[in-house]
């Protein structure tokens, strides 16, 4: 609340019982963060006050009150606590908690100072670890919510209490992941349901940060980083980190298996790293020891003094009797093995030894048997696609890799032969973006392995090509042929397929142009019309979507930031399904599209059917049970009706958005006699 002398600037604050606010000191797409007093203890506070767009109902406002009084329970000293969960006068939420002056993690440069980082991450741990044993997941572990106190104590703040599980560090109305992705784990910015593993990538991100000075992946825009963390390799740390680079390659795994399973197994990695960089413990006692600046240049002077004093210790007592200068130690019993690593071995020489680098000759063995499996690009963390990476990444010298190389580019390209010949072309496409990547990420884009898949491609046309001759499908050879420069085919290969595709005659029968079989339809004479006794194929609605060029529908599908890399439409559904099984994944108004399209290239009229029309058909049944579009609408015609139990749903009757796909709907075609 304000008091009289309140000034114009503070009129627009909000008005909260019990304490003053005097101006904002953060602003987000969630909250605005107000610096104020909380009047009966005369101290000062800072205030979250959700914004309206962030809880638009009650039921989410009371959510968030009640996550937010979980977090007030978490007591931990590197937790920033929450005084106070209420309202403003206006109904927004906010919660009252300490205020921290000394600004966050973002605004300092640790990158010389490797010690402050590995104690900062470890505290940072601690608190994860006394979270995640409470049941409470951060979801936004990042540099801006690492608050620092008066002692430079690192304090986690802003914990997810808005949010539901699953969905990432910020939600749009569309319910879509646009945070921090920056810091965000491949499963939490895909929308899946997250646990502490994902509060651990994000930490193992800001913990390369803190060593190299920037993030791991840099991006202009969220989602190209959000790519960037799902798909691309880990980069590699500059030399004078490399001691890091294995521990890297865990904390930052894509797949949540292949990370560390707790803070504490994350911690222990930590510890064991710094444990072994030499002399560190007596660096890091020595910057304890000298808080004050003044004392230092002196005392490393006298340091120094000291070591070179000790150098010619050694070189004078260290002689031998032959006066070659140098210290050798007693020569070891020819019988007598070096002490194995484990018992007995001196911890002094095991302190001494490099780090060992990232394991590159593993990754190529589970590369060579992942390829030998078929699981060249998934799933995501296990395949053999990120494995080879990997292993150029950290090696690119290693003299097995460019084997390795060509035989994933070999396995791809068979790929991508398969699957145009079969007709899943977009399958191949996705296939061919890795191939090339690999290739240019390699440099090895034009190499034998490389044009043996625009071999295999000119064959796979080709033979669509000529199939589609024998059946008299114009348009079917003409999509096959538009293939060909897309997937790097020469010149006159491409020239060649479309000048055979121009000569196919039209007039092919209906089924070859695709749609409605009416063998075996049921008739209603009162309508004058038959059925299509089975729904229109996968195949089928391909050769309407070449010649008409139509955008696919989005499709059913749960929210995700990461959309472009799993995408759902009626050529990808999000289960396998055979060239001639039902399109499933079209719009209402894709089905009225091709029903319009389809009665252009037979001479007859096709439309969707009735409601009373489609009650003549059988159910559909099975694993795969579908739905089917209806002409009738729904409340108004932005909505279509649709009949009959799916998989999905067991409604016998629903109406849907009429722009919109879904997996569980087809459509059959009625001809009009």
């Amino acid at each position: 609340m304000h008091g009289p002398g309140s000034n114009a600037d503070n009129a627009a604050l909000p008005e909260i019982a019990g304490y003053r606010l005097r101006k904002v000191i953060n602003h987000g797409g969630m909250s605005t963060v107000y610096l104020g007093e909380q009047l009966a203890l005369s101290r000062e506070v800072a205030i979250k006050v959700m914004l309206p767009v962030a809880l638009a109902d009650e039921v989410s406002r009371r959510r968030f009150e009640n996550e937010a009084r979980t977090i007030a329970r978490l007591e931990h000293p590197n937790i920033v606590g929450i005084h106070e969960v209420g309202r403003t006068r206006d109904g927004l939420p906010y919660y009252a908690m300490p205020y921290l002056p000394r600004g966050h993690l973002g605004q300092r440069d640790l990158s010389r100072d490797e010690p402050r980082a590995i104690e900062i991450a470890l505290t940072l741990l601690s608190a994860l670890d006394y979270a995640h044993a409470h049941g409470v997941v951060h979801r936004d572990v990042k540099a801006e919510n690492v608050l620092f106190d008066d002692s430079e104590r690192p304090l986690l703040a802003d914990f997810g209490i808005a949010l539901r599980r699953g969905f990432g560090p910020r939600v749009t109305a569309a319910g879509l992941a646009v945070g921090s992705t920056a810091y965000m784990a491949p499963e939490q910015a895909r929308g899946e349901d997250v646990d502490g593993r994902a509060d651990l990538y994000s930490l193992g991100v800001l913990f390369w940060e803190m060593l190299a000075g920037q993030l791991p992946y840099q991006a202009g825009d969220a989602l190209s980083m959000a790519v960037m963390h799902a798909q691309d390799p880990i980069p590699r740390l500059p030399p004078h980190l490399r001691h890091w680079q294995r521990f890297m390659h865990r904390a930052l795994a894509k797949s949540p298996e292949q990370r560390f399973q707790s803070a504490k197994e994350m911690a222990a990695a930590i510890e064991r790293v710094r444990d072994r960089r030499p002399w560190s413990g007596a660096l890091e006692a020595a910057r304890r020891w000298l808080p004050d600046r003044r004392w230092a240049k002196p005392l490393w002077a006298g340091l120094g003094a000291a070591a070179i004093a000790l150098v010619a210790v050694a070189f004078g007592v260290g002689r031998d009797a032959a006066g070659d200068g140098f210290f050798r130690a007693p020569p070891a019993p020819a019988n007598t093995a070096a002490p194995a690593a484990g018992a007995g071995a001196d911890p002094t020489d095991a302190m001494l030894q490099p780090l060992p680098e990232a394991p590159v000759q593993n990754a190529l063995v589970e590369a060579k048997r992942l390829i030998a499996e078929g699981r060249l690009t998934g799933p995501g963390g296990d395949n053999a696609y990120d494995r080879v990476l990997l292993a150029w990444h950290d090696d690119s010298a290693n003299p097995e890799l460019g084997a390795v190389v060509d035989a994933l580019t070999g396995a791809l390209a068979e790929q991508v032969g398969r699957h145009l010949r079969e007709g899943r072309d977009q399958r191949a496409r996705e296939l061919l973006v890795h191939t090339t990547a690999l290739g240019q990420q390699t440099g090895t884009a034009d190499s034998p392995a490389q044009r043996r898949l625009r071999e295999l491609a000119a064959e796979a046309l080709q033979r669509r090509v000529d199939a589609a001759r024998e059946r008299r499908d114009p348009a079917e050879a003409e999509k096959a042929a538009a293939l060909a420069r897309e997937f790097g085919l020469p010149q006159a290969t491409a020239a060649r397929l479309a000048a055979q595709a121009r000569a196919i005659p039209a007039g092919a029968s209906a089924r070859a142009l695709g749609g409605a079989d009416l063998a075996g339809t049921h008739s209603n004479a009162r309508a004058s019309v038959a059925l299509s006794a089975r729904p229109v194929s996968r195949r089928e609605y391909a050769r309407f979507a070449a010649a008409h060029g139509r955008k696919p529908a989005l499709c059913r599908e749960r929210a995700s930031l990461l959309r472009v890399l799993d995408p759902r439409d009626w050529q990808s559904p999000g289960f396998p399904q055979g060239e001639d099984e039902p399109v499933v994944c079209v719009s209402a108004e894709d089905a009225q599209a091709y029903a319009q399209w389809y009665s252009a290239q037979t001479g007859r009229d096709y439309r969707l059917p009735s409601l009373e029309e489609a009650r003549q058909l059988p159910a559909e049944t099975g694993a795969r049970a579908l739905s089917m579009w209806l002409r009738d609408c729904g409340r108004d015609c932005r909505q279509r009706q649709v009949v009959g139990a799916s998989w999905r749903s067991r409604q016998a009757a629903r109406a849907l958005a009429a722009g919109r796909g879904y997996d569980d709907v087809g459509f059959r075609l009625i001809r009009e006699r």
